[in-house]
């Protein structure tokens, strides 16, 4: 297994993170929500290969520089297909929960997390956990939104993020970072079913 480098950019004015994960052998990369601030994301990818980039979920605003960036790279779209309608295109690829996607000596893990969205997906590469809007520092995220359930979230919480190591970091979709441990020990998430 290859080493990974984990640039977290903070882009837009609803300060969304855009993380570019580099395997440090091949400089292969995948890009994880391009939300904003196109030219800003590209320049950090100068001299990296970007194979993939990867959408945790539909809203706009993970989405609003996925053309600028798409145009620029030619790296793969992919989305899970219950969010993919979402996109002003086709994707290149429909994550699965389960599947993998390698980059350089990398493999990322799709785990598909419903209730922000549908079809809201967290990636898993090692013990880094990239969790879009699913979970964040001292809460799940946002459900009183049109096709997001509470019920959902926490079941996603409980069943597919709280399993994982208590020293896995959680890297979300907004604000800094937290630890599995430190999110299932909070006594803050109501228990799933």
């Amino acid at each position: 297994m290859g080493s990974v480098g984990i640039k977290k950019l903070e882009v837009g004015f609803l300060e969304n993170n855009c993380y570019i994960l580099t395997c440090e052998q091949t400089l292969e990369s995948v890009i994880i929500d391009p939300a904003a601030e196109g030219q800003r994301i590209l320049n950090n990818c100068r001299g990296l290969i970007v194979k993939h980039i990867l959408i945790t979920h539909g809203h706009g605003d993970h989405i609003g520089a996925l053309n600028e960036v798409r145009a620029s790279t030619k790296a793969l779209v992919g989305i899970h297909f219950m969010d993919a309608s979402s996109l002003p295109f086709a994707p290149d690829i429909f994550l699965e929960d389960g599947c993998a996607l390698v980059f350089g000596n990398l493999e990322l893990q799709v785990i598909h997390t419903p209730g922000h969205t549908p079809g809201g997906v967290c990636f898993l590469l090692d013990n880094y956990l990239f969790s879009g809007d699913t979970i964040f520092p001292g809460g799940p995220g946002n459900t009183a939104l049109p096709g997001a359930n509470y019920s959902h979230i926490m079941e996603s919480i409980w069943k597919k993020i709280f399993v994982l190591p208590d020293d896995t970091i959680i890297y979300p979709g907004h604000g800094l970072e937290t630890t599995v441990g430190r999110e299932k020990n909070s006594g803050i998430y109501a228990r799933g079913q």
